[in-house]
């Protein structure tokens, strides 16, 4: 399965500017699903040595170019007219079916299996993980894995991306325990994480439309993209349109999602901050000021397509920055300091706290870094 993405140039690690290029149309996919080979993953590479089978699943980042509130809805969530564009900060995520052949092929063993989230310590583990809880869905829908893992992580206030829930997580017994038992049957899923978290890139998003993904094929489960699509909105506004990837028009909560044309290459630097900013506190402080808003996102997809850079930046637009700055007043002050180190644009993503800068070319984009304060490209 192959759909379009963004290409990347990325020259410094986690926290600091990455420089990356978003709207081209020969690039990697959004989403791409491959058999692993041994050197990527030495842990799913264990789990192949028990007669496994095991799919590599590539998800990018996003940005919202436009983001307009129409107003708050009357289930908790907001009616959003939004323009998304992945780029290419990529996470990998491996999952792998093992177990001995017999049971991992038998219906009554497969009812019966068990899921393993590998991740690094700083990322959400087990339940509060949004790619495990895709898993647990996917599984109660098609009847794989074990009914007593069901899943209930839905925001209450709506308006749940990067993995920012605040609602009831699921009763998930601990499985530490079955890496000593060869034989049973589980579904691991190894995620190498680079997206930042918590930084309204859709990074917990993302893991989830991967882990929809690669279990729909490892799996058998035989669901559509749009059914799939369907599943990830009850995870998360922004997981449809990371099933979708590329650039597109999301209306309603963000979920119903219209491919657009954009033609590209964009250059960008995205400078993520270490402290997290909730999507509730940034909706509940919108409810609190905001007027619902009738900008249209024309500007912004004439921009795309005529492949200007500053056509892009001077119709970059989000109506959730006052209330993101009126939360954080530093994320405003970043803004301004890079407008002053030459961006041709900035635009928070989604609800911040990144604030990502459309640069002229990559030379521009590479500049900018050093400009800024406190920041640095990496060798």
């Amino acid at each position: 399965l192959r759909l379009r993405c963004a290409s990347v140039r990325l020259l410094v690690s986690n926290r600091r500017p990455e420089l990356v290029r978003s709207g081209t149309s020969d690039a990697v996919p959004p989403v791409s699903v491959a058999p692993t080979r041994p050197q990527e993953s030495e842990r799913v590479t264990t789990a192949q040595a028990d007669s496994g089978t095991a799919l590599r699943v590539r998800v990018p980042a996003k940005l919202n170019l436009f983001l307009s509130v129409r107003g708050r809805r009357a289930d908790g969530y907001h009616d959003l007219v939004t323009v998304f564009q992945t780029v290419s900060i990529i996470d990998d995520l491996r999952v792998a079916l093992v177990g001995l052949p017999g049971r991992r092929h038998h219906p009554a063993g497969r009812r019966r299996m068990r899921l393993e989230l590998w991740t690094d310590p700083h990322v959400p583990q087990g339940a509060e993980n949004l790619a495990f809880q895709a898993a647990l869905r996917l599984g109660a829908l098609t009847g794989v894995g074990d009914a007593t893992q069901g899943a209930d992580g839905d925001d209450a206030t709506g308006d749940a991306d990067d993995g920012d829930h605040t609602g009831a997580t699921p009763d998930v017994t601990p499985i530490a325990a079955l890496g000593a038992d060869r034989r049973a049957v589980r579904t691991i899923l190894d995620l190498d994480k680079r997206i930042p978290m918590t930084a309204g890139m859709a990074g917990g998003s993302a893991d989830a439309a991967a882990a929809l993904i690669g279990l729909n094929r490892l799996w058998g489960c035989g669901l559509t993209l749009r059914q799939l699509r369907h599943l990830g909105a009850e995870l998360g506004s922004d997981v449809p349109f990371c099933i979708t990837g590329g650039t597109a028009l999301g209306t309603g909560r963000g979920t119903d999602i219209t491919p657009v044309l954009a033609r590209g290459p964009f250059h960008w630097v995205v400078w993520p901050d270490p402290e997290p900013l909730s999507t509730r506190a940034v909706y509940q402080a919108w409810d609190r000021n905001g007027t619902p808003g009738a900008a249209s996102p024309d500007a912004v997809l004439y921009a795309l397509r005529s492949i200007g850079p500053h056509d892009l930046a001077a119709s970059l637009h989000n109506e959730l920055e006052s209330a993101a700055f009126a939360l954080r007043p530093q994320l405003a002050e970043r803004k301004s300091a890079l407008l002053d180190a030459g961006a041709l644009g900035v635009v928070l993503a989604g609800r911040g706290p990144t604030p990502p800068s459309v640069a002229e070319d990559p030379a521009s984009a590479g500049a900018l870094t050093g400009r800024v304060p406190h920041i640095r490209a990496a060798p």
